[in-house]
């Protein structure tokens, strides 16, 4: 009784901002309404069924001994007991030979301080609604003289103004594919003292943190909302004196101050991932300032390693074991993965964690462990409604359970939430045919 209560509420709300809307037909003026009617609805449904914790899971429990990872040689295959044929998913590229870790090379001191020129922060940079991913990396581009802004990069690469997520890969794909000749990669397993190299190099870091939002933000739902959501900076400089960066933040306001300790923190909780532009004459150059970072598998190595060694260190801190998971299904270990997220989440993870990472999805799917994605699948879409990654692995979960008619309605709404998305059309074209 109380879900159709507040689904006939939603409705007859639903009604009155369509028809208000339509008496509004100038893009500027929706531009205005899009992100209240927005905030109204979402305030609503929160209020009337809010979201609690994300719930742990059903197959273990702590405490839970650190996965035995073999950081120097590690097979791209999962084990035999714990496979589940994947239908086609993007996933990133495995090659077949593992690569031969350099040593540490030895690099000169760094200057105390370093300070880049970045782009002057103009009124219309501010970030928009659900846009901080576009608005950093126009900053980032325009560092190099790039012309555009925000709105020429959301409108390739998230048309629907609605969509709350922008991914790296579909970022670095833009400037890789749109903003020639300047290239664009991402790593993980970043560390203070590599964005301070890069910064005394002149290559400015965009990386992606955990921010909790104040208590009077738009987008707040209510008192049961943890305000922690992600955020991307730009940064630009550091200052070892004071013990911290300057980052350009499109909600924040230029030449933002973040101290090292407040950086690292936030900044794992995303797999310490970050951006890095630049020039094709530059690339030689990059190359040696990343040494075995520029490889991607090497990267990916690097930071299982210090994934691990910070569980260790860290034992209840569930982003290191959010990582080490993320990190195990880049090598496809996929029920060694889904050990560490349970792990993770047994311990406590933000209540918007899966609106920005999907290792869990892939994980549980892969590992045969259906109830579990069905779980995160469905808290996924309580808290973001139109998650196109939510409603793609909903969509699994369904097939899995053979329903495949509403598994094919679960795919069709994330490639309507997402147009173009990839894996919603082949997952879609997957049950047709099967």
């Amino acid at each position: 009784m109380k879900n159709n209560r507040w689904k006939i509420v939603l409705a007859s709300l639903l009604v009155m901002v369509i028809a208000g809307a339509a008496l509004s037909r100038t893009p500027a003026v929706r531009n205005r309404l899009d992100w209240r009617i927005d905030l109204a609805l979402t305030q609503l449904r929160f209020k009337l069924d809010p979201v609690g914790a994300l719930p742990t899971p059903q197959t273990s429990g702590l405490p839970l001994p650190p996965p035995q990872v073999n950081t120097t040689s590690i097979s791209p295959t999962p084990p035999a007991t714990a496979s589940v044929a994947a239908p086609g998913l993007t996933q990133a590229p495995l090659p077949t030979a593992t690569p031969t870790l350099e040593p540490t090379p030895t690099f000169p001191p760094l200057p105390a301080k370093a300070i880049l020129t970045p782009p002057p922060m103009r009124a219309g940079d501010a970030q928009d609604w659900n846009n901080c991913g576009p608005a950093t990396l126009a900053l980032n581009l325009r560092f190099y003289g790039w012309g555009g802004d925000q709105y020429t990069i959301s409108d390739v690469i998230k048309p629907i103004r609605a969509d709350r997520n922008v991914n790296v890969e579909d970022m670095t794909a833009y400037v890789n594919e749109e903003a020639a000749p300047l290239r664009a990669l991402f790593r993980v397993g970043g560390s203070l003292e590599q964005v301070k190299r890069l910064l005394a190099n002149g290559f400015p870091v965009m990386i992606e943190v955990g921010f909790v939002l104040p208590a009077d933000a738009q987008g707040i739902t209510g008192p049961s909302d943890d305000r922690w959501t992600g955020h991307y900076l730009f940064v630009t400089g550091y200052d070892d004196d004071r013990q911290l960066f300057i980052v350009q933040d499109v909600y924040e306001g230029g030449n933002h101050v973040v101290t090292y300790q407040d950086a690292d923190k936030r900044w794992q909780a995303f797999n310490r991932v970050y951006i890095l532009i630049y020039q094709p004459e530059r690339e030689a150059e990059l190359q040696s300032l990343l040494a075995s970072d520029w490889d991607a598998r090497s990267n990916r190595q690097n930071a299982l390693k210090q994934a691990q060694a910070e569980t260790r260190t860290e034992p209840r801190n569930a982003f290191a074991w959010f990582n080490l998971g993320t990190n195990l299904v880049y090598f496809e270990r996929y029920a060694e993965a889904a050990e560490a997220y349970n792990q993770a989440r047994q311990i406590g993870l933000p209540q918007r964690m899966l609106r920005y990472q999907f290792g869990p999805f892939l994980a549980y799917f892969h590992a045969g462990m259906f109830e579990e994605l069905n779980t995160i699948a469905d808290y996924a879409l309580e808290v973001t409604p139109n998650s196109e990654e939510g409603l793609l692995w909903k969509g699994w979960a369904l097939y899995r359970q053979g329903l495949s008619q509403e598994a094919l309605q679960s795919f069709q709404k994330a490639l309507e939430a997402r147009p173009g998305y990839g894996d919603a059309s082949y997952a879609i074209q997957f049950v047709l045919e099967n």
